[in-house]
């Protein structure tokens, strides 16, 4: 008799790599049968006749968003201290006092932090959380969803959405074995694991050392090592087109060679347009010097700032914009949907342009992939002023201690250099592949191809 999973999504964060992907080909190869615990907007039954069920209750105890705010602070405070590192809570973003309401939850979030900030504390705050989802409604309606359907297996798309709570604490109480996927590199040292599951996957060895370093309740013996379906589109043929033909397609001048300038979100890089500006500057000085070049632009999918229009006016006979294939159908940042065509835009951007330039991306992985470097602004804009975040502190963050060395990725620490470094990396002096090719392995280990697959068999593994 077949095993039945539930593709648990908290929400769209999880489409990309677990719809959109061949990994629901690659689980019913293997036998399973697949539904999709859908608790997002998009309906995966109406467009893409996929198996589902809906959850239609969205209800969070009133304490929850609350308790989950304080943890994440108060384990940042606990890495810090014993890690003797001040790193930490430079993850945390400012809490907002205005209004009533949300003045009254920061300040409760300010006080479970002050006197809960040690091993005790959060102990009761994580168990408090738990106490909470299986007092609100949420609980109950997915125990019964569980109980009707009677999967073997849950399997949840991502461990950071408060979401996601209630659904596994009643699969665990149904003692139905559940897991979670950590769905990106940077999401362990930042404290964002919101979800307790009986197992977790991982994309890396080094992600698996980061998961029992910071969640000692993870047992080692229920840690997979997997990899993401997020990069296997980069090494699928079938999806990269003619130089001539993607050109014709996006209005590119076929003449001409492509520098890829990703943009950032807001948050990250909060004067990103202005190192797109300095990009259309060196572009126009090099091709003063006899080059041909353009940069393709790619926007951050959950930026909807109109902070770029100046400079895309101004230097559009230098920057073409080639969008993420997304469409929002809702209002907040995981409501914006990917769409299966953006696999193909994005392995093709990669494909076509000549390196990838950004602050702090991991669209570095995307372009080694492709055998392409990546540049790395790493300087202040004069436009830099009190209350905006400079970006270099990007470059402090834990995650990007992985990197086998400074030459895994390029580097520009000051304006005046980057029309040279460009120049460099175009006459095929200066590189950071090789290099960046250990950071890929150490991040998404040596099978970047078969990530799908060996979800479906540390599943197998699990259920029989």
């Amino acid at each position: 008799m077949k095993k039945k999973v539930f593709v648990f999504l908290p929400d769209g964060i999880g489409l990309r790599n677990f719809a959109f992907t061949q990994f629901k080909e690659k689980g019913e190869q293997k036998g399973f049968d697949i539904v999709y615990w859908n608790n997002t907007v998009f309906s995966l039954q109406e467009e893409l006749n996929y198996q589902e069920v809906k959850i239609e209750n969205n209800k969070l105890h009133p304490l929850t968003s609350v308790f989950t705010r304080a943890r994440k602070r108060i384990e940042l405070n606990l890495f810090d201290r014993k890690y003797k590192e001040t790193v930490y809570n430079t993850y945390n973003f400012p809490q907002s006092y205005q209004g009533f309401n949300s003045g009254f939850k920061s300040i409760l979030v300010d006080l479970l932090v002050f006197f809960g900030s040690n091993e005790r504390g959060l102990q009761w705050v994580r168990d408090q959380i738990k106490k909470f989802e299986r007092k609100n409604s949420k609980y109950e309606y997915c125990k019964l969803q569980l109980e009707q359907h009677q999967p073997d297996f849950v399997f949840c798309t991502n461990q950071r959405s408060s979401q996601a709570i209630a659904p596994l604490l009643a699969a665990q109480d149904l003692g139905i074995p559940t897991a979670t996927f950590i769905f990106s590199w940077d999401n362990l040292p930042k404290a964002t694991t919101l979800v307790e599951t009986d197992f977790y996957f991982v994309w890396s060895a080094h992600m698996k050392n980061e998961i029992l370093h910071y969640c000692p309740y993870a047992k080692a013996q229920n840690v997979f090592v997997t990899g993401t379906p997020q990069f296997e589109s980069h090494f699928d043929k079938s999806l990269i087109k003619k130089r001539t033909l993607f050109f014709e397609e996006n209005n590119l001048d076929a003449n001409k060679k492509y520098i890829c300038y990703s943009g950032d979100d807001i948050v990250t890089s909060p004067l990103d347009q202005y190192y797109l500006e300095d990009l259309a500057q060196s572009v126009i000085e090099l091709n003063q010097q006899g080059y041909n070049l353009g940069i393709l632009y790619r926007k951050c999918t959950v930026d909807f700032t109109s902070r770029y229009d100046a400079v895309l006016e101004k230097y559009k006979d230098v920057i073409a914009v080639v969008n993420p294939i997304w469409r929002p159908v809702g209002s907040n940042w995981n409501e914006i949907m990917p769409t299966k065509d953006d696999f193909a835009m994005q392995a093709n951007v990669c494909e076509h342009s000549e390196f990838v330039a950004n602050i702090a991306s991991s669209m570095v992985f995307d372009f080694v992939a492709h055998d392409k470097s990546c540049l790395f602004f790493d300087y202040e804009q004069p436009q830099l002023q009190k209350g905006i975040r400079d970006i270099g502190q990007n470059y402090k963050y834990i995650h990007f201690r992985s990197m086998p060395s400074k030459e895994a990725a390029l580097w520009c620490t000051d304006k005046s250099e980057l029309t040279t470094i460009i120049k460099n990396i175009l006459d095929g002096n200066l590189s950071s592949v090789s290099e960046g090719k250990k950071w890929f392995e150490t991040i998404l280990g040596k099978e970047p191809t078969q990530a799908s697959a060996a979800i479906w068999a540390a599943i197998h593994e699990i259920v029989g």
